[in-house]
């Protein structure tokens, strides 16, 4: 594990300034006796909350505000229908904590479910105050279809997630560049297949491979086609002020029209719609992946297999120039997540709750919710919180921080991208300096909030359209039909679906959202 300076963290780091309590020493208690609050907090990584996280522990200490658990549906991990019995139940706690929370409230909020936000941030929440006022997108972005902001998202920090890898020491092998179109990177890929580069006279290399099948379904941009508008799969996109689905313009059918081949021909591993997440673990630690395209921080650890596989090099390489000259990467972390917590509707005390919120934007707040327990997981070095050598050592950082209560989605805060910089490799840091010199990044769709109308609409046409949009796509790309004979039909079917009617009613929505 390579251990970044302080002056690395820092300069790799966004920085966030907020107001502190009157001593200047950070977060003062927000009631002179305890308070207890009850809370619903629902997540596919925890389906209860647990009052015994250490990072609750110490916040009910640091507050005067302790956390009951009212978790309704624990029994299951889909947090949709935990928050359906929650609703049914017709008992909402204080605080209603989960995943893509987003569309729950702002159709239940304006029915007394839970309760709008704007006035009581203006009033009793400084540091989200500050934060909101510096980031109007964001403040839009959660903004009701009747001008209510009804929960506090989980925000990430940094700009870069996923990148184009590749095996570059397979490449000096088989005498090849780091390809920089399109047509050098299928190359490289049939150079794979056919080249033994893992030199065991075998034909069993996996040009490309992916844990997650829609990072195939990503290479369409190779062909001039969009997979997605934000870092949500299957995404609406804007283009020029106009709401569209990626899936139903021609860079599209273009891209599965070449991912249709790739896959054919091979480079494409034939296992990728059903091999599953440990795709990237077991076909880099077999020395059989050849390129994927993946997180910068986790996947530039397997560099660590040039301890077992002689040579091992897996680099992140820029985006290689599609069909029409184009660079860009599509995917980036986008600022604000639908995960995060409310204020219910029946909540007796919204003005702690709502200080109780706005500690965790409190730089004491910030620093529990990102790094633990001082002492514990992290120490104090010139100003700054420095994860301790054996806690970087034991294990997945992100993972032993979801243990202890930290960096916990179904709570309202604000990531600190100095948690994760301090568990990049080099071969991660190298790679965010080049998409970052490359300026490879692109605009994202924030989403948008619907009235009743708009939601009417797309709760009526959208989830069969969407389902038969990936019904083609995998079939099209596994060799069931031919994409571009089929496009016609495909797109009048769209049109019989009504994806036009759902189109307008995300442009109302999001020339409301945005532009007002």
């Amino acid at each position: 594990m390579r251990k970044l300076t302080i002056a690395a963290v820092a300069l790799a780091s966004t920085a966030f300034t907020g107001p502190v309590s009157a001593d200047g020493h950070g977060h003062a208690k927000i009631s002179d006796s305890k308070v207890e609050l009850t809370v619903h907090m629902h997540h596919k990584r925890y389906t209860s909350y647990d009052e015994s996280w250490p990072v609750e522990v110490a916040a009910c200490e640091m507050t005067n505000v302790c956390l009951k658990n009212a978790t309704i549906g624990s029994n299951t991990k889909n947090s949709g229908e935990a928050m359906n019995l929650l609703l049914a139940s017709g008992k909402i706690p204080d605080i209603v904590g989960t995943s893509r929370i987003k569309d729950v409230v702002n159709q239940y909020g304006p029915q007394g479910a839970f309760m709008p936000l704007n006035d009581l941030i203006d009033e009793h929440a400084p540091h989200l105050k500050a934060y909101f006022d510096e980031r109007p997108n964001v403040r839009s972005a959660l903004t009701a279809a009747d001008g209510n902001m009804y929960y506090i998202p989980y925000l990430p920090d940094g700009k870069y997630g996923r990148a184009f890898w590749m095996r570059t020491d397979w490449l000096d092998k088989l005498g090849l560049d780091v390809p920089q179109t399109v047509e050098e990177y299928e190359n490289a890929l049939r150079a794979f297949r056919d080249g033994d580069p893992n030199g065991n006279g075998l034909k069993d290399e996996v040009p490309y491979f992916a844990r997650q099948w829609e990072e195939v379904i990503r290479l369409v941009t190779l062909f001039g086609g969009r997979s997605s508008g934000s870092d949500t799969y299957h995404d609406f996109m804007v283009e020029d002020g106009q709401i569209k689905h990626p899936y139903a313009e021609t860079g599209y059918r273009d891209g599965i029209k070449g991912l249709a081949r790739w896959y054919a021909e091979g480079l494409i591993d034939a296992e990728v719609f059903t091999r599953g997440s440990s795709a990237r673990e077991y076909l880099l630690s077999e020395n059989l992946g050849g390129a994927t395209h993946d997180w910068f921080a986790s996947t530039s650890g397997y560099n660590r297999l040039s301890k077992d596989i002689p040579g091992f090099e897996f680099k992140a390489i820029a985006p290689p120039a599609n069909v029409n000259g184009e660079r860009f990467e599509e995917h980036r972390r986008i600022p604000i997540k639908p995960d995060g917590w409310a204020i219910g509707g029946m909540n007796k005390d919204p003005v702690t709750t709502i200080k109780y919120f706005d500690f965790w934007f409190s730089p004491e707040g910030r620093r529990l919710v990102n790094f633990g327990i001082e002492g514990e997981q992290y120490d104090v070095v010139n100003g700054e919180a420095i994860f301790k050598p054996e806690f970087l050592d034991a294990g997945p950082v992100n993972s032993q921080l979801y243990q202890i209560g930290a960096q916990l989605h179904a709570r309202g805060y604000f990531q600190d991208y100095k948690y994760e910089i301090q568990w990049s490799n080099e071969f991660a840091l190298e790679g965010i300096a080049l998409y970052d010199e490359g300026d490879y990044l692109i605009d994202q769709f924030l989403g948008v909030a619907f009235n009743v109308d708009e939601q009417a609409v797309y709760d009526k046409h959208w989830p069969s359209i969407r389902t038969y949009m990936l019904e083609r796509q995998q079939a099209w790309i596994l060799g069931s039909g031919d994409v571009e004979a089929d496009w016609d039909s495909y797109t009048a079917e769209l049109e019989k679906m009504g994806l036009s009617k759902v189109l307008s009613a995300m442009q109302s929505a999001y020339e409301r959202q945005y532009n007002s």
